[in-house]
This record gives structure tokens, C-alpha cells and sequence, in this order.
């Protein structure tokens, strides 16, 4: 037999051994209900949409349509958030920066306007106090005219204060982004690159990325791309305190504080429809709570993907579609996530 021939019989024996592990995994779980779930949300999720469940050490669950499937890549607007917060985390792992840092210590243009009493924590909680708006898209659109984040984030820098720092909460692009330009002037490196290789390169996402192809400025509170099988490893990755493919991306001390809720139903003065009712850790939405903690957490972004963990049943789940997200959208996907738990229960007590 040539070689070619036994290459070609090794991988469609390998092939064939995952299928047949994929389907005794699965057979553990009766998820007809979750099929209908799905089916039944599909006129809000979209024509074209991919579902992904890990569970354990397993893919539990997948299911594509249309025109997407998990190796599809599509922006993923604010889910983009928790991959920023996580790259923070790591540079607080190296001991190159606290949470609790102000923000000028890094970029003086903030201390040059009266701006010395926001924090990183601030940043990534979206309670720097700097005047914002509530116009997503209208933002979305007039990103184009900064060349850089240094000359967007200065801009921030510039405005008025809504509030002081750390007394509400106010959904944006503002806190992020500055977080970002400042691991930009610590790490000597552009945001997008820094990020590929911290953050993605050791998780494997190859197909995930911040650059932009008209050389704007990158955005580091929604300007990803991605697609569900990369985001699933990152996922993948907090759901196992850190770890993926045997090495700590991020220590486990790290990923228990991005789960650390940094809000109160009285501080939160905006947030989306979609979003509403949520307190806020530090780049997720709180879904779950219990005794002050987060206990699963979702990072949904504009454009109707949702990504999300529930920490006590051990899994992570992620439905990335192309639509715009719908006051309603939110609500679809609490509703896949009560037949899901229904199937995978609590080891919270």
C-alpha cells in the first residue's frame, strides 16, 4: 500500500473513532427537547446560526444551519469583551499591572485632564463616569474616523464627567478600549497583535482576530471576529480554571475574579434591552448568582451571538449568528439555557 493510501486510511480511522466517541457521548444525553428549543427560536436567532455545548472534556452538542457552521468566522460585536478582560488578566498574572491602577499612570493624557481616580477595575466595569451615549450603531459607525486607539482613547479622555468613578454603571465602548490602549503602552505592541499572541495563539484560535482591513483604529470592546469553534476554546479554557492543552493560559486566581460582580441592580444606569435585570462582572453579564458570586456568565454582543458559561453545571455554550440582536433574543436564550440545565444539573449547593 502506498503512502499516501495508509495516510489517507489514518485519518479516516481517526476520523471515524471521534464520530463514534462524539455519538456515545451524546447518547448520554437526551437533547430532542433542546432540538425543538432551538428550532422553535430559530425565526429570532436567524436562517443562518451554529449551537455549540461542551460539557467535561467533551463536545456534547452541535447543531448548524444555513449557511454558518463552527468554523464559519463572523463579527462578534461585544463578545469581543470578555477576550479584552481576559487579556488584562493575564498581564495582572505577570505582575506588569493591578486592576486598581489608575489609568493615568499610563497614559497621562487623562491625568492632563482631571481624569486621575478611574481605575483599570473601573474600566472593565464599565464605571469610569465619562459621559457616553446610548447610540450603538451611531458609535459603531463613527469608529472609522480614529486612525488609532491612542487617538480614540485620548478622545475619551477629553470629555465631560458623568459621574465619579465606580458609583454606576453605564454599558459601552468607553471602559474597554481604554483598558486596551493601555496594555498597548505597557507591552509595546499593538492591541491586535498583542492579543493573537497572548490570548489566541496558545488557545489555538487561529481564526479569530482584531485588525481591521482599512487600518481604523482596532476595537477592543466589540471588533472581533471569531468563529464558535475558536470562541469555544477560550471558553473552554474558563470553565477549566484557566488551563487548555495542559498549560495555565490564565491562573486560576485570574479567572475567579472575572467572575467577581462589580455592580448592584441600584448602580446600573444603562445597559441594553437585551441585558436588562443583569448585574456586571468584569467584561460578562451576570446570568447566575449565588452568595455574591457569578456562577454562569454570558458576554453577548450586537450581532445576536451568545456565548456563556454555567460554572456549577460545567459547561460552556455558544450560538453565533450574523442578525442584529433583538430585545427578544435574550430571552431565547435563557429559554435554550432552562432546557439545557434541565439535562445537566447543578453541583452548586
Amino acid at each position: 500500500m502506498s503512502y499516501s493510501a495508509v495516510s489517507i486510511c489514518l485519518k479516516f480511522r481517526a476520523l471515524s473513532i471521534f464520530l463514534l466517541f462524539f455519538q456515545a457521548v451524546s447518547a448520554q444525553f437526551d437533547f430532542s427537547s433542546l432540538d425543538q428549543e432551538f428550532q422553535s427560536k430559530q425565526k429570532l436567532l436567524g436562517k443562518d446560526a451554529v449551537m455549540m455545548l461542551w460539557k467535561g472534556d467533551s463536545l456534547i452538542y452541535k447543531k448548524e444551519v444555513g449557511d454558518f457552521n463552527a468554523k464559519t468566522v463572523a463579527p462578534i460585536a461585544s463578545c469581543s469583551k470578555w477576550l479584552t478582560a481576559a487579556l488584562v488578566m493575564q498581564f495582572v498574572d505577570e505582575g506588569k499591572l493591578s486592576l486598581d491602577d489608575k489609568v493615568a499612570k499610563y497614559l497621562p493624557v487623562f491625568e492632563s485632564y482631571g481624569k486621575n481616580y478611574i481605575t483599570l477595575r473601573h474600566c472593565l466595569s464599565h464605571m469610569t463616569g465619562i459621559n457616553d451615549d446610548v447610540g450603538f450603531i451611531k458609535k459603531m459607525l463613527q469608529r472609522s474616523k480614529f486612525a488609532s486607539l491612542e487617538e480614540e482613547v485620548a478622545k475619551f479622555a477629553s470629555r465631560e464627567i458623568r459621574t465619579n468613578p465606580g458609583t454606576d454603571f453605564w454599558y459601552g465602548n468607553i471602559g474597554l478600549n481604554i483598558a486596551g490602549r493601555v496594555l498597548e503602552v505597557v507591552s509595546k505592541k499593538k492591541f491586535d497583535v498583542l492579543i493573537k499572541l497572548k490570548l489566541f495563539n496558545p488557545l489555538g484560535m487561529r481564526k479569530t482576530s482584531f485588525s481591521t482591513l482599512d487600518n481604523s483604529a482596532v476595537n477592543p470592546s466589540g471588533g472581533a471576529s471569531s468563529t464558535a469553534e475558536d470562541y469555544m476554546r477560550f471558553l473552554v479554557m474558563l470553565l477549566n480554571k484557566g488551563k487548555a492543552g495542559g498549560k495555565q493560559v490564565l491562573s486560576e486566581a485570574s479567572v475567579n475574579t472575572l467572575k467577581e460582580i462589580n455592580t448592584s441592580k441600584g448602580t446600573i444606569k444603562f445597559a441594553p434591552k437585551s441585558a436588562e435585570g443583569f448585574n456586571y462582572a468584569l467584561g460578562s453579564w451576570v446570568i447566575n448568582e449565588k452568595d455574591g458570586k457569578a456562577t454562569a456568565l454570558a458576554s453577548p454582543g450586537l450581532f445576536g451571538t451568545w456565548p456563556m458559561i454555567d460554572f456549577c453545571r460545567g459547561y460552556a455554550y455558544i450560538v453565533l449568528v450574523k442578525n442584529l440582536l433583538g430585545e427578544e433574543r435574550a430571552d431565547a436564550h435563557l429559554g435554550l439555557k432552562k432546557v439545557i440545565d434541565e439535562q445537566l444539573p447543578s453541583s452548586c449547593r
